[in-house]
């Protein structure tokens, strides 16, 4: 009957690493031993089937073995919640690049469709999603793969007074408001500085864009975004609203809402090359269109400006 429990134990022991089958395997064989006397103490002699249900209850030899030896996951716990935005953020910004590159490739050719452009859209995104999740996903496996000794040295020596004020739950920072800022201002400086590295036959081909003095306009304003993301960045590492972080906020807000509101009301804003498409589009309405467009961009900042204010006033 004993051979048993030997045999329960070498099958726990195999799904082990080889460095801890040993000791895992005597501690396993004492506690079944533990068992076994208790239950003989109560019924006196056990039977080959009494033995098989105490070895039953406690489980599958495999799922002993993970109870003892978790299994690794592929990505760190502690990583997971920034792969995961890492991921999103990246294929995010893929997906809006994919979207501008086909557009201009659609704008330059009279065969595609609309039809033709969202499978190109798809396609592409597809390809280029795939190679960015292998990329992530080995980057953060092979940093789950390295000791964390530093990381546990600064949790042991943290203090409960290093604690936020609890008082205000707006006060922690998202990281997918911050991701989502970020991917935002990456995709607006690719728009705005994509045209610079165009060849002339590209620029050629382009049927609708915006106008060089809008474009310039553009152009003196990217500091801004870089702005933005340097904030974001701060707003990453510190993950806590404070009083200066929130007026800096304010500030970078309400600078968008006034850069928006001017390129709405330039004039000309959009240049239609007519040659190409002859009646197709109407520059008027397209102006219009665009106006309205940003004028509905600008409400959103001007939206976080006010919530950055009344909670300003909350300090």
């Amino acid at each position: 009957m004993m051979d048993l429990v030997a045999r329960y134990v070498a099958a726990v022991q195999r799904e082990l690493p080889e460095s801890k089958r040993e000791e895992i395997g005597r501690e396993l064989k004492a506690n079944i031993m533990d068992q076994l006397d208790a239950l003989t103490d109560q019924q006196g002699a056990l039977s080959e089937a009494a033995i098989s249900e105490v070895l039953k209850r406690m489980g599958h030899p495999g799922r002993v073995a993970r109870q003892f030896v978790p299994p690794q996951p592929l990505i760190a716990i502690h990583y997971m919640p920034v792969y995961q935005h890492t991921l999103f953020l990246v294929l995010g910004l893929l997906f809006l690049l994919q979207v501008v590159q086909t557009a201009l490739v659609w704008m330059s050719s009279s065969d595609m469709g609309i039809i033709a452009y969202l499978f190109a859209v798809a396609r592409g995104f597809i390809e280029d999603s795939l190679f960015g999740f292998a990329v992530i996903t080995l980057i953060f496996y092979l940093m789950s793969r390295q000791t964390h000794e530093q990381n546990d040295d600064s949790d042991a020596n943290w203090q409960p007074q290093q604690l936020p004020d609890a008082s205000h739950g707006w006060q922690v920072i998202s990281r997918q408001d911050i991701f989502s800022d970020l991917a935002t201002y990456l995709f607006l400086l690719v728009v705005i500085w994509y045209p610079a590295v165009m060849t002339v036959e590209q620029t050629d081909s382009v049927r609708i864009a915006l106008s060089d003095h809008a474009h310039q306009f553009l152009r003196w304003v990217s500091p801004l975004l870089v702005l933005g993301i340097v904030a974001s960045m701060w707003q990453l590492r510190r993950r806590l609203w404070s009083r200066r972080m929130l007026q800096g906020n304010i500030v970078l807000n309400l600078s968008f809402v006034i850069v928006t509101l001017m390129l709405a009301v330039f004039t000309p804003l959009l240049i239609l090359d007519q040659a190409q498409s002859p009646g197709v589009y109407d520059l008027a309405l397209l102006e219009r269109s665009a106006q309205v467009t940003l004028i509905i961009i600008a409400l959103f900042p001007l939206w976080e400006a006010g919530r950055d204010l009344l909670r300003l006033r909350q300090f």
